[in-house]
């Protein structure tokens, strides 16, 4: 029997796009919305094994490849309607111009072969007058292959983009770390030059529109969020919108694009490789000359998204019940907007850990009865005097304070207030997770784990995650790291211990 799908129309009937870069940021976003949309997937990387770590990949097909090798290209074209170019060398190798151009020419040549209706290229957005050759190396060649593509046998839309709102986004989260570590910044004279940021929602919006374009558009477009704003506009509308005190900016003309990769690689995680021609290419004002896209793919209620509306979506998870989940390997994002699990482990913003795992000679139960009746009268199996001690400093600065006990003495549900802990989240006989209720300088959690070991004993895992909120966040965690071996050592050490113990007696 064939499958059908709402429309009527088999899988077979529904027309196939080609994604290139799918392993990358809009990639890994857009092969959902493709599917969503009522189109089937065929994905090219040169990892299929990076492919498995998306919830979508039993939905999409598989090609190993690269666009460097024209056999691989050859082959995950055929049978394809419309191919997403989404790969960018980005500084890599002193070549790496010649290498988009050729990798571009490669693609659009066998794409003719093919039979492929239709090319979408996202590319980078261009000032307005600036001769191509004028350009920072990382736009020009983003030019280029634009040019590669509109020249080439394939109708093609090429999509111009200047900084993506979004978690996982290279240039969000230059932006991210850049704002949030920094309330004092003496920065580069590029911070006074004009940005038209968009939103990631909306690119994925344009880009899956883009494949039912009519096969007679042959041309780019700009495309971009209502907003225009200077880099440090953006910096001082990010601080408001994620409840940082307002920044102070200091411009200096000194700090070339090198010694600005240099700054930004000291104070943000961003690799260099990335911070490079990423600051290259802010000295360049991209302001959208048109909005011609609109013809094509309507606007809709509320779109294009504001830049506040976008920080807020990028940011929309820090302080909710799923914080604690989302940098695991398993997290899958609820928006475009939310972080993947393939995204770089620089992105997404900072998160502190505490991590500890012990093998106990106690059967899973016996451990898990020990984490449930943590707290109260029981205490927190670590160092009485510095819990009590953080307590009274939080009862001080206006917090919970450090008693509040614990409803039940034996059970636990989700909501209970535990000292000066809230209970988040709980699995009973395996997980209980705790947000911490004190005046942190950012959400923390606390989150302890009985599993079997397939032997009859258990394994617990322990687990303490703190978000840092600005400059005094980081501030913070540094203070006090040195104290986490005594504190969270001694707490999975005694935990473990009693349920040793427990099990041991003759009566359990």
């Amino acid at each position: 029997m064939t499958e059908e799908h709402g429309d009527g129309r088999t899988a077979e009937e529904r027309p196939l796009c080609l994604v290139t870069g799918a392993t990358g940021y809009i990639g890994g976003r857009l092969v959902p919305e493709l599917l969503d949309a009522g189109f089937r997937v065929r994905c090219l990387a040169r990892s299929q094994e990076k492919l498995r770590d998306h919830d979508w990949a039993d939905r999409a097909e598989a090609a190993r490849g690269d666009v460097t090798d024209r056999d691989s290209v050859r082959a995950a074209l055929r049978g394809a309607d419309v191919a997403f170019y989404l790969v960018h060398a980005l500084g890599s190798g002193p070549d790496f111009e010649r290498t988009d151009r050729e990798a571009a020419r490669t693609f659009a040549e066998e794409a003719g072969k093919a039979g492929v209706r239709r090319i979408v290229y996202l590319g980078g957005l261009t000032p307005s007058g600036v001769p191509v050759r004028d350009l920072s190396p990382h736009l020009r060649s983003r030019a280029e292959v634009g040019e590669v593509f509109l020249a080439g046998p394939v109708p093609a839309a090429v999509l111009r983009a200047a900084v993506v709102i979004g978690s996982g986004s290279a240039s969000f989260e230059m932006l991210r770390y850049l704002t949030e570590r920094l309330p004092v910044m003496v920065t580069p004279s590029w911070v006074g030059t004009r940005v038209q940021p968009i939103a990631v929602r909306d690119v994925l919006r344009c880009l899956v529109g883009a494949a039912r374009m009519p096969d007679d558009v042959n041309r780019a477009f700009d495309i971009g969020g209502p907003d225009v704003l200077t880099y440090e506009g953006m910096m001082h509308r990010y601080a408001r919108v994620a409840r940082l005190p307002k920044r102070l900016v200091l411009r200096v003309p000194m700090l070339t694009p090198g010694l600005s990769s240099l700054w930004i690689g000291l104070v943000t995680p961003v690799p260099r490789g990335l911070a490079r021609p990423l600051a290259e290419s802010l000295r360049h004002e991209v302001v959208c000359r048109e909005h011609d896209i609109a013809r094509y793919v309507p606007d809709g209620p509320g779109a294009p998204l504001g830049f506040d509306e976008a920080l807020r979506l990028a940011l929309r998870r820090i302080g909710e019940a799923d914080v604690a989940t989302r940098w695991s390997s398993a997290a899958t994002p609820g928006a475009p907007s939310d972080p993947l699990p393939t995204d770089p482990d620089w992105s997404g913003g900072s998160l502190r850990t505490d991590v500890r795992t012990r093998a106990v000679d106690a059967p899973p139960e016996e451990l898990w009865r020990v984490i449930e009746g943590i707290g109260g009268e029981h205490g927190w199996y670590s160092f009485p005097l510095a819990w009590a001690v953080r307590g009274w400093i939080d009862l001080l600065a206006g917090g919970v304070g450090p008693r509040r006990g614990r409803r039940d003495a034996e059970r636990l549900r989700v909501g209970d207030a535990l000292d000066f802990w809230r209970v988040e989240e709980i699995e009973p006989g395996r997980m209980l997770r705790l947000r911490a209720e004190m005046r942190l300088p950012g959400p923390a959690w606390l989150e302890m784990r009985a599993e079997p070991d397939g032997e009859g004993r258990s394994r617990y895992h322990q687990r303490a995650l703190f978000h840092p909120h600005g400059l005094a966040g980081h501030l913070y965690w540094a203070a006090v790291s040195p104290f986490h071996a005594v504190v969270f050592g001694g707490m999975s050490r005694n935990i473990a211990r009693t349920a040793e113990r427990a099990a041991a007696r003759p009566d359990t």
